[in-house]
């Protein structure tokens, strides 16, 4: 039912404006982030939610002492903490800094004493758990990376119904005897709370949502944020726009969304995009969808018979 909800084509025009303009549907600022933030007003957004550059040389970074990265978040997060409503998020989406040493430097604890000082209170360190990524040689692979959600006040939005997923028992009943419940479905209809861990493929060659810039999010990931802490009409804003995803997100449910970034053609690439998800023609994967389990029966699925030997050689047979 979800699935089919999300397929329904919203026809929409929207407003796009390459400068800050509070009567359009969408902002997207060419320019440094804080060029952007220091337009809006104070308590005007609702959800602040990015991924920002992790300082590890992609082209649109420049590679800094792990101390100055850290201080260009803290004037992003101070600036950001200025337009947040009483009873708006903060959702900092972060992996690891890897110093040239191969050190690892988890970024979301770094953070979070940053969220601190500015009187931000964390309500959950969402894990997002992802199956492809690069395979390392000295060091376990990393296919995780955390959402670190901080809120403002202690009134603040949070709608888990519009984001709930099937339980794993949807006919389990309360077995209590005696209770005024005995023997009714314990579960909500809606599906339970998705929990603080979330699997949700990353976007790779073969996802439908692919650009060209080398580390954008799966719009589903955002698409649980703005639902859950956003109300239709609110203003979500990504300092680190990228190609749009985090605005897609915002226009697909009916919000507004403003975003920064330093390059005209992700600029170019997120108003694409955002224009097609306004009309219902954007590819992309669906809010919901399981992710994809191979069976015994594709062939890429089955094991070849020198890895047999290999692991034979290893452990022994059988």
């Amino acid at each position: 039912m979800r699935n089919i909800q999300q397929q329904c084509m919203l026809t929409k025009e929207v407003k796009v404006s390459r400068l800050y303009d509070p009567s359009a549907d969408v902002v997207l600022y060419e320019g440094d982030r804080l060029d952007l933030m220091t337009q809006l007003p104070d308590k005007s957004v609702k959800l602040v939610v990015t991924s920002p550059p992790y300082n590890i040389g992609k082209e649109y970074e420049k590679r800094t002492s792990l101390g100055a990265y850290l201080t260009q978040q803290e004037e992003t997060i101070r600036e950001a903490v200025r337009i947040l409503t009483d009873d708006g998020s903060i959702c900092w989406q972060v992996g690891n800094h890897i110093a040239k040493d191969g050190e690892v430097f988890p970024l979301d604890m770094l953070i979070y004493p940053i969220g601190k000082k500015y009187g931000l209170k964390l309500r959950n360190r969402i894990i997002w758990r992802f199956g492809h990524g690069l395979h390392c040689t000295k060091r376990f692979s990393g296919r995780h990376e955390a959402i670190v959600w901080f809120t403002k006040s202690d009134n603040y939005t949070f709608n888990v119904d519009p984001v709930r997923i099937p339980q794993k028992y949807p006919g389990k009943k309360n077995y209590k005897k005696g209770a005024n419940n005995y023997g009714k479905l314990s579960g909500n209809p809606l599906g339970k709370n998705p929990e603080d861990v979330w699997e949700i493929p990353n976007v790779k060659n073969n996802h439908p949502e692919k650009t060209e810039h080398p580390c954008q999010f799966p719009i589903e990931l955002i698409e649980r944020l703005v639902l859950s802490m956003t109300n239709k009409g609110d203003v979500v804003l990504d300092p680190y726009v990228g190609v749009g995803s985090a605005l897609c997100a915002a226009v697909l449910h009916e919000r507004k969304g403003y975003g920064s970034d330093i390059f005209k053609r992700y600029l170019d690439i997120a108003e694409e995009r955002i224009r097609q998800v306004a009309n219902g023609t954007l590819s992309r994967r669906l809010m919901g969808t399981p992710v994809y389990r191979p069976t015994d029966g594709i062939k890429l699925a089955q094991m070849p018979e020198e890895f047999e030997i290999a692991k034979a050689s290893l452990f022994g047979a059988g």
